[in-house]
């Protein structure tokens, strides 16, 4: 019997290999770079992707407040949340919620494009942003992601 000599190979939470990359996001269009960032925390840019397990890195994104934004956006980007109330919508610029909280808008541009379910909310906490050059995680020894490599 002719049988094939190599297995698949399906990650699981104890052979999954995490790293800790660092991403600058000075200069960086905000939707490519989250892009980028979702692929890191996913895992798919491993060999040994598998889609139900937790194999992607710990991202830590430094100068989230110097973002871009292209054409209009600053202006005409809302955010929306509900209050649960009638009558309770309310909405922000993406201008307003850069001078509120500067780290938001990259958290909700990476958050939207995890998974929406228990998984995505796993992923979500191995990011860490910060608004400044200064980040908690020296420690970890992160290692600098230039964007432009992946893909």
């Amino acid at each position: 019997m002719n049988t094939l000599s190599y297995k698949t190979i399906s990650a699981n939470k104890n052979t999954v290999s995490k790293e800790w990359v660092l991403i600058d996001a000075e200069n960086e269009v905000l939707g490519r770079m989250a892009s980028k960032a979702a692929n890191l925390l996913r895992g798919k840019h491993k060999p040994d992707f598998t889609p139900h397990v937790d194999c992607g890195d710990n991202v830590v994104i430094i100068n989230a407040d110097k973002i871009r934004l292209t054409g209009n956006k600053w202006n005409a980007k809302e955010y929306i949340r509900h209050s649960g109330y009638p009558g309770g919508q309310r909405t922000t610029t993406a201008r307003e919620l850069m001078a509120k909280k500067p780290t938001a808008m990259v958290e909700k541009a990476i958050k939207g494009m995890l998974p929406k379910n228990k998984l995505g909310s796993n992923l979500f906490r191995n990011l860490f942003v910060y608004a400044g050059a200064e980040h908690n995680q020296q420690a970890q020894k992160p290692k600098k992601v230039n964007l432009k490599s992946i893909r």
